[in-house]
This record gives structure tokens, C-alpha cells and sequence, in this order.
């Protein structure tokens, strides 16, 4: 199947929390429950792919499909306690339901923690690159996130994606 990405708003909110050993800094999580909308990047996978990537995410070995009845029929599967553990169908698009994975928890009930520059940089860049936003809305909307807020000026990460 080939792979293919589109720009997509999510209802929710994006904020950052726990600490990633990689980046060295909060990670991005997805709360579908609080108000707000959220910029993402869809792209067109299998159901394997989605296990596959999914696995790597919660430190698991890849390779072994999920069972997504649950998270299709409910909106939500809860898979362990951990990170990126919690599957979510954000909706439709193209008549193709949109999953994803994020925390257990939501937003308010968590440590929030500012994410490091690279991380920032990649994710600030890839929202950018799908071609829905330009640099001042993407700088605005990862500058106003929970976690990010505060610690990241709109100024910073514009820098960060047009140098």
C-alpha cells in the first residue's frame, strides 16, 4: 500500500509530558477530550503498518497486529498504563477511520514538560511540511500547546523552521 500524508485537525488538544529518553525533553501526546483542535500529519497505512509503528512507540517488539475492533467500535482501546498506549479513532476521513495513540491520561492529570529544541524542531518542521499551515501558525500552535507554553515562544520556533 502506498504511503501518502495529508494535513488533518483533530478534535482535542496537543500537550507535552513525561520525559523522552531520545529527545531529552516532553513528548507529544494527543487528549481527544479536551477542547481545542489539533494539527497532525495522516498517513495512509495498513493495518499492519499502524501495529508495526504502534509497537515500536509503547517499546514492544514489532510485528504482531492488533485488534482494532475496539478502538473502531468505541473510539478508544486501552492496550497498558504506559505511554502511547491508548488507541484513539479521531474519526473519518476519506471513509477511512484516523488512529492514532496517546496516553492513558489526560492533560490536567499529568506533569507537564517542555519539549527539547530537536523535538520541536521535527515536529514544528512536519506540520509546516504538510503544506495546511504556514510557519506563524505552526510557531503559534506549538508555542500555545500545554507543556510547550511558556518555555517556547512563537519567535524561537519560527527560527527553528525557516532557517
Amino acid at each position: 500500500m502506498p504511503s501518502r500524508s495529508v494535513p488533518v485537525e483533530l478534535r482535542g488538544a496537543l500537550y507535552f509530558a513525561t520525559e523522552s529518553p531520545v529527545w531529552g525533553g516532553g513528548r507529544a501526546f494527543y487528549d481527544p477530550e479536551q477542547e481545542g483542535r489539533v494539527c497532525a500529519r495522516a498517513h495512509l497505512v495498513s493495518a499492519s503498518q499502524f501495529a508495526d509503528i504502534a509497537a515500536q512507540e509503547m517499546y514492544r517488539s514489532p510485528g504482531e497486529d492488533l485488534d482494532l475492533s475496539a478502538v473502531l467500535t468505541s473510539g478508544v482501546a486501552r492496550l497498558g498504563d504506559g505511554r502511547y498506549e491508548t488507541l484513539v479513532c479521531a474519526g473519518q476521513l476519506d471513509g477511512l477511520p484516523v488512529l492514532t495513540f496517546t496516553a492513558p491520561w489526560h492533560a490536567d492529570e499529568v506533569t507537564l514538560v517542555p519539549p527539547s529544541r530537536a523535538y520541536v524542531h521535527v515536529l514544528a518542521s512536519g506540520l509546516l511540511a504538510a503544506g495546511a499551515w504556514d510557519a506563524d501558525t505552526v510557531a503559534a500552535y506549538v508555542a500555545s500547546s500545554p507543556g510547550a507554553a511558556g518555555h517556547w515562544s512563537e519567535q524561537a520556533i519560527r527560527a527553528l523552521i525557516t532557517t
